[in-house]
């Protein structure tokens, strides 16, 4: 699917304002909508949606499938009558601020098993209708998420109290769990089958709140750009359900871990841990497990980016037990064959955006060529020189040197917004942005929103803290970090009519 010229904001839902602590898909999120409207804007980037772990990294999802529970809106189950006012009143936090997770997840957990007991017990028959629905055409990843949850919930209650962190599956369940030998599977559910209704019926909501959510999109106009992490956590769903389609050993352990090789910005690259993916399996069976999971993103969304889009053709394989990655090797992947029957099936153009940041090679072009898909250019790497300690005048992130087939960031979510990273250049890199502007602006911020705005990129697509010019403060991810990620929330009425209008205005003179 081509991208006509258009414009979009970069926004997790989580970072809405809202009164749970969590930004979710309730009221905020249709203001928000009304806002992109006002503001000209076709597009709603997000970050992955699914369930979070360890670390609350989007990015590391328990599942690639699952929706996540703590952006479901109670406001919205309110409105179907499976939540009070009260109730609603007596989980109330903060309106601003940023999320911690913690607080968040037992509020809003609590919420949600209150108002799914109420549905198994109490919906109508055109409600539990469609929950059946849902769960017979959904049945394929349903069933094997559940159960994980559940059962991981147990076990990391079990380590907890042990005084223990929480653990994978693989090195912490009994056995028969971890290798799911029927039997054991079979008592678990029996056992606990109440249990697993209710996580099936917080997907449901997650789903019916998505589906709606979107509807009002497409009434404005506005289309949803979703993100697909290249590789899924060891502790997910995922692993645990279909092994054999990762380099583990008989003993469920990861042989390799993923990550990427040393270069400027690390002397020992980075390890980033996730299992790799055994490509042969996947081919025997036609990459079904592949085409499933992307087309169950296609079901979300209208564009897809795949993040760290270099692993489909090969990835960086670092051996189990390194303490970096220095010592990996460059593994070849199937991407392309995988890209290739994903064609065949949806009969058209790929709607997939690379993410084909960091060093690129030319098989990994040739597959963006094969399929014709837009890469990325950030602007805020255009005057800079700190790897080189000069500067390029042939860098490809200059607006000048960009193909209309590609897509414009400011940043992305893993960098520091565009008001910091202008604060830190150096004499010579603000010297060199002024002789590119040509002139010396007095908001620096606004005025390179308003060259990619300008760009021939086919889409622009501004992170909304650049968008309000925001500073350090507001930066959303520290990569090779843990804690105090993944947590920056708007304030009520920071997006503001006056933000609105500037941002059209710039849409209007760009013809986007």
């Amino acid at each position: 699917m081509a991208i006509q010229r258009s414009a979009g904001i970069l926004l997790h839902i989580s970072s809405l304002p809202g009164p749970f602590g969590i930004g979710d898909l309730g009221p905020q999120a249709y203001e928000y909508l009304a806002w992109l409207s006002e503001a000209g804007m076709r597009w709603w980037q997000l970050l992955p949606l699914g369930p979070t772990g360890y670390g609350d990294s989007p990015y590391a999802p328990l599942s690639s499938f699952a929706g996540n529970p703590l952006v479901i809106s109670p406001q919205l189950l309110m409105e179907d009558g499976l939540l009070t006012r009260s109730e609603l009143d007596a989980a109330t936090l903060p309106e601003h601020g940023s999320v911690q997770y913690g607080t968040v997840s037992e509020s809003k957990t609590a919420l949600l098993v209150l108002a799914a007991r109420r549905f198994l017990d109490e919906a109508g028959s055109t409600e539990r209708a469609a929950f059946t629905a849902f769960k017979e055409e959904n049945s394929q990843w349903l069933n094997n998420f559940v159960l994980f949850a559940d059962i991981k919930q147990h076990y990391d209650n079990e380590a907890s109290a042990a005084g223990g962190a929480n653990s994978s599956w693989n090195l912490y369940w009994p056995k028969e769990l971890a290798h799911r030998q029927p039997e054991a599977l079979a008592r678990w559910k029996e056992k606990r089958g109440r249990a697993l209704d209710l996580r099936a019926a917080e997907q449901y909501f997650f789903s019916k709140q998505w589906s709606q959510l979107r509807a009002r999109a497409q009434a404005l106009g506005i289309g949803f750009i979703g993100d697909l992490p290249i590789f899924v956590a060891m502790d997910s769903a995922d692993t645990w359900a279909q092994p054999r389609l990762f380099d583990l050993d008989e003993n469920l352990n990861q042989k390799t871990l993923a990550g990427v090789p040393p270069d400027y910005f690390s002397e020992d690259g980075q390890l980033w841990g996730n299992p790799l993916y055994a490509w042969d399996e996947h081919h025997k069976d036609g990459y079904a497990w592949w085409l499933s999971r992307i087309e169950a993103s296609m079901k979300l969304y209208d564009q897809l980016r795949i993040d760290h889009f270099r692993g489909l053709e090969a990835s960086w394989a670092v051996p189990q037990g390194s303490l970096t990655a220095r010592n990996g090797r460059w593994e070849k992947a199937q991407g392309q064959a995988m890209l290739s029957a994903l064609a065949a099936r949806v009969h058209g153009q790929l709607p997939i955006i690379a993410e084909d940041l960091g060093y690129i090679t030319e098989p990994v072009r040739d597959i963006l060529r094969q399929f014709q898909l837009p890469g990325m250019r950030i602007l805020q790497f255009a005057f800079d020189a700190r790897e080189t300690g000069r500067l390029d005048p042939g860098n490809p992130f200059l607006p000048h040197h960009y193909p209309t087939n590609c897509v414009v960031y400011t940043g992305t979510h893993d960098n520091e917004t565009l008001a910091s990273r202008i604060a830190s250049l150096s004499p010579m890199e603000r010297d060199y942005m002024e002789r590119y502007l040509g002139y010396k602006p007095v908001d620096p911020v606004s005025a390179l929103v308003r060259e990619a705005m300008k760009s021939k990129a086919d889409l622009a697509v501004i992170p909304m803290q650049d968008a309000l010019g925001l500073g350090p403060e507001s930066r959303m991810n520290i990569p090779g970090t843990l804690g105090g990620n993944w947590s920056w929330r708007l304030t009520p009425g920071q997006a503001s009519p006056e933000s609105a209008r500037a941002l059209a205005s710039m849409v209007e003179a760009y013809s986007r």
